[in-house]
Formats: C-alpha cells, sequence, structure tokens
C-alpha cells in the first residue's frame, strides 16, 4: 500500500491569467498558498485477481483501466501504463466543487503514488505538467495551470507563464513573521455553495479568445494587481493585500456574468462592514469558499459570518507540498519506511531554487 497527501491551494493573486487562451497572448503570473487540508491518495494491487477497483465517493470494480468511469483515474492510469491489477481509493478533507482544486490535488496525488509504486525519480514539476496535460489535452477541460503546481510545490507560491506555456516556480520570500500574520488574517468561510468550475473557466477563455475588451482588461488588471501583492507580501505590507483583495473582487466580477449573485454580494458587504479590508470567491467563482482579510477584531467577524450561516475552514499554511506520506511495502525495512515518510519534509520551505517546465 501506497498513501500520498497533496494539499489544496487558494489563489492570492493573479488567478486566471494562468489560463491558456490569456498565457499564450500576454504571460501569465499566479501567487497562491496551500493549506494543511489533503487530498489522500492510496494505491495497492490485488493479490487474489487483477481487477481494477477506484474507490472516491462512488466505488467501481472492471476488468480493465479503459472501463474505469472516473475520468482523471482512468485516464490517469492509462497514461502510467497500468492497465488491471490496480486498486486507487482517495479520501478528501474538503468536498469537490469548493473551488480549492480537488481535482488537481487528485491528479497530482495519483502520479506521486505511482511513481513511487514504479520507482520513478523525476522532478515534482514534472508531475505538476504531467497532470495538467491530461486535464487540459486528454481531457480537453478548459483549465488553467495554476492548480496543479500549487498543490505539487505547496507553500507560498509564485510562478510564471510564458507564452510558450513553459512555467517558473519560486517560493515568495516570506518571513515566518509574515507568514504567521498572513495566514492569521487570511479567513475562509464555505458559502454553502458547490459548483463545478468548467463552464466559468470556458466563458472566461472564449471571452478572452474573441479578444472581449472588458475581459481582457481586467485579466490585465488582475495579474498587474497580482505582482503588487506578491510585492506587498514580500515586503511586510500585509494588511496592503486586503485592500488590494477588494480591487481583485471588483474586477474579478467583470469577467464572468456567473461570478457572483445577490447573496455573495450580501455576505461581502458584511464581511466588509464587520472589518474585512478586502475578500473573494476563491477559485472560478460562482460558489466555494469566501477569503476575507481581516486584520483584527477576529472573533466578532467570526460570529457575523455565523449569523449569516457560513462555516469557517480553520486551517495553517502547507509547506510541503505532494508528498508519499506511506509505502507499506517497506514495512520489513523500517529505515526505508522511515525515509520514505521524511524524505520530502524540508523539500521546499528552504528552497530557493526556481523550476522550469514546458
Amino acid at each position: 500500500m501506497i498513501i500520498t497527501r497533496t494539499p489544496f491551494r487558494v489563489s492570492l493573486g493573479g488567478g486566471g491569467t494562468d489560463l491558456p487562451a490569456y498565457y499564450s497572448q500576454h504571460g501569465g503570473f499566479v501567487f497562491s498558498y496551500s493549506l494543511d487540508k489533503y487530498m489522500y491518495i492510496q494505491l495497492t494491487q490485488p493479490i487474489v485477481d487483477d481487477l481494477v477497483r477506484v474507490k472516491y465517493s462512488e466505488s467501481e470494480t472492471t476488468e480493465s483501466v479503459s472501463q474505469i468511469k472516473h475520468a482523471l483515474a482512468r485516464e490517469t492510469l492509462r497514461r502510467s501504463g497500468i492497465d488491471k491489477a490496480i486498486s486507487v481509493g482517495s479520501v478528501a478533507d474538503i468536498p469537490a466543487g469548493t473551488g480549492l482544486a480537488s481535482s488537481a490535488a487528485y491528479g497530482v496525488g495519483l502520479i506521486k503514488a505511482i511513481d513511487q509504486m514504479k520507482g520513478t525519480s523525476r522532478s515534482i514539476a514534472d508531475i505538476a505538467e504531467e497532470a495538467i496535460d491530461i486535464e487540459m489535452n486528454t481531457l480537453e477541460r478548459p483549465i488553467g495551470k495554476q492548480d496543479q503546481y500549487m498543490v505539487a510545490f505547496g507553500g507560498l507560491t509564485v510562478m510564471e507563464i510564458a507564452r510558450d506555456g513553459r512555467v517558473r516556480v519560486r517560493p515568495a520570500k516570506v518571513s515566518a513573521d509574515v507568514a504567521d500574520e498572513l495566514e492569521s488574517n487570511l479567513l475562509l468561510f464555505f458559502t454553502g455553495v458547490s459548483r463545478g468550475a468548467e463552464q466559468i473557466l470556458q466563458e472566461q477563455s472564449n471571452s478572452i479568445a474573441k479578444k472581449s475588451a472588458p475581459v481582457v482588461d481586467s485579466m490585465h488588471f488582475i495579474k498587474d494587481l497580482g505582482y503588487r501583492i506578491l510585492d506587498s507580501v514580500e515586503h511586510g505590507n500585509v494588511d496592503d493585500v486586503g485592500r488590494m483583495m477588494h480591487e481583485h473582487w471588483e474586477y474579478k466580477k467583470r469577467i464572468s456574468t456567473s461570478m457572483t449573485n445577490p447573496n455573495f454580494e450580501k455576505i461581502y458587504q458584511v464581511g466588509r462592514e464587520a472589518g474585512a479590508l478586502g475578500g473573494k470567491i476563491v477559485g472560478a467563482g460562482g460558489g466555494g469558499f469566501f477569503l476575507f482579510y481581516v486584520p483584527e477584531k477576529h472573533r466578532a467577524f467570526r460570529a457575523r459570518m455565523a449569523d449569516l450561516g457560513l462555516r469557517e475552514l480553520r486551517y495553517r499554511f502547507d509547506f510541503e507540498g505532494t508528498k508519499v506520506l506511506l509505502d507499506i511495502r517497506n514495512i520489513n525495512r523500517p529505515e526505508a519506511l522511515w525515509n520514505s515518510m521524511n524524505s520530502q519534509s524540508s523539500r521546499f520551505i528552504d528552497s530557493t531554487h526556481v523550476f522550469t517546465a514546458k
């Protein structure tokens, strides 16, 4: 048995500029963080038969990978060359359709588990790129590039996308004190609405491709704002992030008619009145989580959100990214099991390397 753990992510700036329709013309930029809420993938090879089993919210048992209905599991296994005698299980701290990149976490985590099973050694960037290729090209989903990179690397992460699709990734230069303050002030609340992101992302991509001036101009502004948010964080001006999040939300709503609704506008208004400097819907929009930047009086703010029926997601930042949590095949070699569980524990938080992948 192999178990991998992959974090979910929240975008702080530049979200949407990672869509091919935009970055192929203008280049993209995204600044995100990962949180300690995870997708767990369990991979086992059955002993008594050669069947394929995939367990998620449903349970499938088939004779071959090609018969699996779970599209992402099917195509990821098929890409790896596995066609039978495999069992994939998944458990997540947060359900799908909430804007925190659950699909990307599933794909990255499954690829990481398959690599561990095969003894394959490759970079985290290569894993992210394969996960993107499966969703974007094989499954033809209208996604961008940020989710797979962010959940793969973890931490407070900066990515820049060239017009040819090449990606450069680095950790943000943030002190421990600034990270703690940022973590304390960024509050997440579930709207009670789950939704798929594909319709909104497709609408956004179509508008960019048609060179819709309001949408393209908003995307330019969001990218520039992303750079400014990163600069504020790296210089320790944390409260400025909240003020710029307010600007971001006002422009983000111009991108798609499905981004918000009267109820979400009420939530945002109450949040601002209760002390938030800014906020936004996380992910493509239309549902999922509201992210607010609240510099003080957190208890009173939480009470106001509770009055609206919103449930808070308490979290800490994750700095490990995708990792092998357990490889029980090494159970007879304790030192190998220990190395498997701890080999990546400090892989990224102190890194200054810039990863490049196409």
